[in-house]
């Protein structure tokens, strides 16, 4: 690929960490803000939903600490969306298929960080064990499809493409 197919309306392309931001805050975001929608009509507050993350940190104690521990679930969130963003993207540049076929690819990695997240990361975390119904399941899950993986994988190959060949 060449660099007029990696340029923006004229800018220059973008670098490997600028690609990895946009695409681990995109993501981020996107299941944020799920999260926030579906939580939300089921009467869980966005402050509840962030303190739920910073409960990785801190425990049940995390959700009698107000916006401290609702901070450090907003920052751990965005941060670990953009380490799997730095993942995606570097295996992208070896891995010419996840460029190729993004949608795919993006599908599969957002099993894959749905997968880690909660049988690995969550589990090894402070983070108190809720009951979960098919139902929230099948949320997060598609969450993790629709606004971590697919965004991700669209926006290394928009952005970034075949850095391989650079």
């Amino acid at each position: 690929m060449n660099t007029i197919a990696l340029t923006l309306r004229g800018t220059r392309p973008l670098s490997a960490l600028g690609t990895i931001c946009i695409a681990g805050v995109a993501g981020a975001a996107g299941d944020l803000l799920y999260a926030f929608t579906f939580y939300g009509l089921r009467g869980i507050s966005p402050l509840r939903i962030l303190q739920s993350i910073g409960s990785g940190w801190f425990g049940r104690a995390s959700f009698d600490m107000g916006w401290l521990s609702a901070t450090a679930g907003f920052v751990s969130h965005f941060g670990i969306v953009i380490v799997a963003a730095a993942i995606y993207f570097f295996v992208a540049r070896h891995w010419s298929l996840l460029v190729r076929r993004p949608w795919l690819s993006g599908f599969a990695f957002g099993t894959a960080v749905y997968v880690v997240m909660n049988f690995i990361v969550v589990p090894l975390s402070a983070a108190p064990h809720f009951q979960r119904s098919i139902e929230t399941v099948l949320g997060e899950l598609t969450s993790h499809l629709f606004f971590v993986g697919v965004p991700v994988a669209l926006i290394v190959r928009r952005y970034y493409g075949n850095s391989a060949q650079r």
